[in-house]
């Protein structure tokens, strides 16, 4: 049977692009992709770009008070948000661009709509076109809800938050995982009054509690409402503003609403279920280890899979599938020992296990350190950094690095790099420190805080 492509891509983002141009320019199959919105997929249109861009906005607001700490006389005349959004529009357009040249220059067809799974060759445009192909690949990735509620529809998701004609004085936040805390140090410092509910104990559920209990301290301290054990009954209009019942009996109205409350793999109406694709509770497309689907000729790769939501590693696996499909080397991605950063303020970076994930494996060792990093303690701010190793008692092996700091994201990828080559406590303990920095506390610390047996 002869095949419109030997590859066609249902999706646009980080993975399907990569896969795509990898699978013509290197392997040199015949490819198609396929993308309803933008290129470049929710992390460089409405995700990780613009929302890390939107941090480092929000990070000036101390910048005047702490300079004159050390001696600068600067003043502070306010954020513009309309001149910001310009910029940051613009960012997007010239990546987006990038995206689209990357496939053209590697000869990968494209058509700019929907399409959706006919059968196992098969694809159908929004035109109504049909294509065939000897393998596709599903990387449609996610997107965010909003929670069963009456109202609703008044509030703003993620994919909302970088188009405000203005940004909000009020905020409610709900949510408590990285994207509701991430947006709430955001909003917070380009000047919008935060509230965030949550109904859980604390805040980024299934990370180092220890590490997150001090995000969660800094955040209150930084002058967000937090609270805990909080959620919503129901939103209405008031006038220009939005009202909020609450699960505790009391009401507040805000200007906004900004719902952080999960994400769902993008596979309704795909026709994947009437192809054969097996999809799972959620409806993630259920993959086996190298990326496979019920049916053999479609892979999928990305959010879409609900393995890691990351987008390094919807690059990673795209370039698995090309290895193993038109290689000729069969290759599983690697899912194990991810290092991972949470752009709250402040930031969080994490590899490897929780002290309460390895304290249920065996017994562990735990060394942490806690302190006022140089910088923010001379400009007289009461913020504290954390530096943690989980250990295996019995191997030494560093089982897990936890890091709450400034830049954490930027050390946590080195910090990764060990712990991922299998470095024990002592391989730490040998590494000259790099004085005065926040990260030597990793290569100083010789006595355990605690132990599990």
């Amino acid at each position: 049977m002869t095949f419109d492509y030997d590859l066609f891509v249902i999706g646009g983002g980080s993975g399907g692009v990569r896969a795509a141009r990898v699978a013509a320019g290197e392997a040199g199959a015949k490819v198609a992709l396929a993308e309803e919105d933008r290129y470049g997929g929710t992390c460089v249109i409405r995700g990780c770009v613009p929302k890390k861009l939107m941090v480092f906005a929000s990070e000036y607001a101390g910048v005047c008070d702490d300079a004159a700490a050390y001696g600068w006389k600067m003043t502070n005349e306010g954020f513009d948000w309309t001149a910001f959004r310009g910029k940051l529009e613009g960012e997007l357009d010239r990546l987006e661009g990038v995206y689209r040249n990357l496939l053209a220059g590697s000869g990968v067809e494209t058509f700019d709509q929907r399409a959706s799974v006919v059968d196992a060759h098969t694809v159908r445009l929004a035109d109504g076109t049909q294509k065939t192909a000897k393998h596709i690949l599903l990387a449609m990735g996610g997107r965010p809800v909003k929670p069963d509620i009456e109202g609703a529809e008044l509030g703003l998701t993620s994919n909302d938050i970088f188009h405000l004609d203005k940004l909000p004085e009020t905020i409610l936040i709900i949510g408590g995982g990285y994207i509701a805390c991430e947006f709430a140090g955001i909003l917070n410092g380009l000047g919008s009054k935060v509230t965030q509910f949550y109904r859980g104990a604390q805040v980024l559920r299934g990370f180092d509690d220890e590490a997150r209990g001090l995000v969660s301290e800094e955040m209150i301290q930084n002058g967000i409402d937090l609270h805990l054990g909080t959620d919503i009954l129901s939103l209405s209009k008031n006038g220009e503003k939005i009202t909020v019942k609450a699960t505790n009996g009391t009401e507040h109205s805000f200007d906004q609403v900004f719902f952080a409350t999960g994400r769902v793999p993008n596979t309704d109406d795909m026709g994947l279920e009437a192809a054969g694709v097996k999809l799972g509770r959620k409806g993630e497309v259920d993959v086996d280890g190298y990326s496979q689907t019920s049916v053999p000729s479609i892979y999928a790769v990305g959010d879409i899979t609900d393995r890691a939501n990351l987008t390094p590693l919807a690059i990673r696996e795209g370039m698995a599938f090309v290895e193993t499909v038109f290689k000729g080397n069969p290759t599983k991605p690697d899912h194990d020992l991810i290092p991972t950063a949470i752009f709250t303020q402040p930031e969080m970076g994490t590899v490897g296990l929780s002290e309460e994930e390895a304290r249920d494996a065996g017994p562990v060792e735990v060394y942490c350190s806690s302190f006022k990093p140089m910088q923010q303690s001379f400009a007289g701010r009461a913020d504290r950094v954390l530096m943690k190793l989980v250990v295996c008692a019995d191997t030494r092996r560093v089982l897990g690095c936890h890091i709450v700091a400034p830049a954490a994201g930027e050390m946590i990828q080195l910090a990764g790099i060990a712990v991922k080559m299998g470095a024990t406590k002592e391989d730490f303990d040998r590494t000259c420190a790099v004085h005065p920095t926040m990260a030597e506390e990793m290569v100083t610390m010789r006595n355990p805080t605690r132990t599990h047996k």
